[in-house]
Formats: C-alpha cells, structure tokens, sequence
C-alpha cells in the first residue's frame, strides 16, 4: 500500500510540491518568473505610473503611459451607446435589475414561482424603463440603445431562450419519428454550417422581404431572433452530447416505472445528461455573450460598438486602445463569473458521484 503524498505546511514545501516538483516544471516555473519580471513593470507603468486619469487629450498626447482619461471622457457613451444623455438613469436602473435577477437566478436556494415571476415582472419593467412610451417617460427607439445594457439584453435573452429550444432539438435529433428527425438535422447542420454575421444578414434584411406589406420586426427583435436561433443550434449538439452519455439502464429503468415519453426524460434523463454536460454548455454560452459584439455590423453598437463609436473622435482617436483593454475588463468579469459559477455548480451537482 502506497502511503500518502505529505500535505504542504508552508509556502516553500508547497512551492517544492507544486513549481518545483521536476526538472520540466522547475523550467516553466523559472521562465514564467523571468517573464513576469520583464513584462510587469512595464505593464504597471504603461497602466498606472505613467498613465493620465484626467480627461485632457493634450496631457494625453504628451503622456508615456496609458490615457485613462479616454474612459472619463468618453464613460456613457461607452456604457449606454447613444442613449439620450438625459435619459441615461434608465438603462443604468436596468442593468441594476438585470445583474439582480441574475445573482439571485444563480443562488439554487431561491428558485421556485416567486424568482419565475420576478423575471417576469422584471423583464416587462426593463423594457417599458428602456423603451418608454407610458408613465411619463420619453419613448426611445431601439436603435438608440445600446453599450452595456443591449449586450447584456441580447446575451441574457439569447441564453435563457434558446436552451429550451435546444433540448426540444437535441431530443428531436434522437427521434424516432424519422419527419421530426429530419427536420431537426437540416435545422441544426444549416445554422452551424454558415457564420453568425450571415444569419444576422439574413434575420435584418431577410426577414422583412417575406412579412405582409405594411408589417415591420423591430431591428433589436430580428436580431435577438437570430442569436436565439444560431446558440440553440449549438447547444443542440451539447445537450445530444450529454443524452449519448447516459448508460442505457437509465433508459431501460424508466421505462420498466411505466413513464411516458416526457416524464422519462423530464424527471429521469434530462436532469442526469444535463449535469454532465455543464462545462461544455457554459463555455457555449461564454462564446455567445462576446458573439453580440456581431450586431455593430448590422447598425446596433453593443458594448465593444460603443467604444468604437467613441474612439471616432478626432481628439481621443489615439486612445483607442485604452478603451479596448476597458470593455475587455468588462468581458473578462461576466466571463470568469460564468466560469466560476458552473465549476462551482457542477461541483455541488457532483456530490453523489
């Protein structure tokens, strides 16, 4: 019997345990360190030392370091795109209400009727808040929305409806009925075969040709259309990938309980499949937040849009890089959230395994 590897009691045995246990890992460790060390003084000085947090091109232009004043300048048109000024307080009320339903969604303790109904009650607020027209409020076309809020609108309403739509085309592909089958095939091989910026061509300028005359699709609703049909198209074949991983007993054993066709899969096989497949299906939904950067070509300015627009003025061009590296913080903070979520998620899910 092999005795157990000694647990680290001090920062020098866990350094020996984890950087230098072997000869290769003592080389990445050094090389790693050697980068740090040439590249992290720059960096901090480019970013902090050297950088201009006032909103002044002129001491920006004669700056070594990075021009945050850029983002001062230029803060709502980047979180609120073109928004009416004025009118700003809205679309700032709604991501609130947005990022709340969201961290209580995540919390497994709070679901049931009440949340489902606060998401109800709280998408119909955020859109009479960004739309307007009734209680006083100025009306705001969609397509003077965007910044922060359109993409997290879009993202957030792409997820939530098209997984779904997903499962009913995972579980379609495995029928047995060969119509529905074929269907679902051609649907899914379709969408994941052409790129995201055609079926946002298609669903802006498509749409329209095959509606009656005198009827119109808001812009925002054709392309939230296409971004709900392009992620269930990928997510079909990840929650396909989690059905294929049942063992067939699971199957067989609801079967011999007398379950119909949607009580085996609701309480029995879905619940199993989607569990397994929880990182493959986040890392989906990762790839399809930063996809609604997409819609600027459309004639809609999302987060990284906005900070396009803004860079457009002559007087903060040079800066534009300061914006990029700001929305890719911004990025970089509802992606890691989504990944620290699921590990911790399928974690707790994982318990009885």
């Amino acid at each position: 019997m092999l005795a157990p590897n000694p647990v680290p009691t001090t920062a020098l045995d866990w350094a020996r345990a984890r950087l230098f246990n072997s000869w290769l890992n003592s080389i990445l460790t050094l090389v790693l360190v050697a980068a740090f060390a040439l590249l992290l003084p720059k960096l901090i000085g480019w970013a902090v030392i050297d950088a201009v947090f006032t909103n002044d091109p002129t001491a920006c232009r004669a700056a070594k370091g990075a021009c945050w004043g850029f983002i001062v300048e230029k803060f709502r048109l980047i979180m609120f795109g073109t928004y009416p000024y004025a009118e700003q307080w809205r679309p700032l009320v709604t991501v609130l209400m947005l990022l709340t339903l969201i961290g209580m969604t995540m919390n497994l303790k709070l679901w049931g009727r009440a949340l489902w109904t606060g998401w109800l009650i709280g998408v119909a607020a955020m859109w009479i808040l960004m739309r307007g027209g009734v209680f006083g409020l100025s009306y705001v076309g969609t397509e003077r929305w965007g910044g922060l809020p359109l993409t997290l609108i879009l993202s957030v309403n792409g997820i939530v409806l098209s997984f779904p739509l997903a499962i009913l085309l995972a579980l379609g592909r495995r029928s047995d009925l060969p119509a529905i089958k074929s269907i679902c095939v051609v649907f899914i091989e379709l969408v994941r075969g052409v790129p995201l910026i055609t079926v946002l061509f298609m669903a802006t300028l498509m749409i329209p040709l095959f509606l009656p005359q005198g009827i119109t699709i808001d812009q925002l609703l054709r392309a939230q259309i296409a971004f709900i049909l392009f992620a269930a198209a990928y997510e079909a074949e990840v929650v396909r990938g989690g059905l294929q991983a049942m063992p067939r007993g699971q199957y067989e054993a609801a079967d011999a309980l007398g379950l119909s066709y949607w009580k085996k899969m609701g309480l029995v096989i879905l619940p199993q499949s989607l569990r397994l497949v929880i990182p493959p299906m986040v890392n989906t939904f990762i790839g399809f937040f930063k996809d609604t950067s997409l819609v600027v070509i459309v004639g809609m300015f999302d987060l990284l849009g906005a900070v396009r627009l803004a860079s457009g003025d002559p007087q903060w061009r040079p800066f534009y890089v300061e914006g990029l590296v700001f929305a890719a913080l911004i990025y970089f903070c509802f992606c890691y959230t989504m990944a620290e979520y699921s590990r911790r998620l399928e974690r707790r899910l994982d318990r009885s395994r």
